[in-house]
């Protein structure tokens, strides 16, 4: 099992870190060349600008039974189809129960946004969002570890 965290924009990198350094789990932060990230601990992968190279990066990457750190909904699908888990930054788990609703809501709001109505962004991220994202990724971890999967 390793963990692989979609970089560029993501803001638990350093509580991913630190986690993947206390249960000695590999780590692979993958971002396009357009950002700075580095790692005390993971491995850094640096790849094209282009549309979807990080997501692209990742999901070769991923095997059955790794964790992946994302907040796109396209990248967790597939992570879900290989056999992986994946968590979102604020700590909510994309499952197979909860993931074709989430799609699907992501294709209405690009519509609804093409048509020129206004969406609402995420509310601001707080300390409560790092806390409730520690224990969803410890449990995650946990679980697997154990050969545990809470969405079969």
């Amino acid at each position: 099992m390793k963990i692989l965290v979609d970089a560029d924009a993501c803001p638990v990198k350093d509580i991913t870190e630190k986690i993947a350094q206390e249960y000695c789990l590999e780590l692979i932060m993958v971002s396009n060349i357009n950002h700075e990230i580095a790692s005390d601990y993971g491995e850094v992968v640096m790849v094209d600008s282009i549309a979807e190279a990080a997501d692209m990066a990742i999901i070769n990457r991923t095997r059955s039974g790794d964790i992946v750190i994302t907040q796109d909904y396209g990248l967790a699908s597939m992570v879900l189809a290989k056999g992986g888990r994946a968590i979102h930054p604020l700590g909510k788990e994309f499952t197979p129960n909860n993931i074709e609703g989430l799609l699907m809501q992501r294709f209405i709001n690009q519509k609804a946004r093409r048509a020129g109505e206004r969406i609402g962004g995420p509310r601001k991220r707080n300390a409560l969002d790092n806390n409730v994202y520690k224990n969803r990724l410890k449990q995650v971890i946990q679980e697997q570890s154990n050969g545990l999967n809470s969405n079969e």
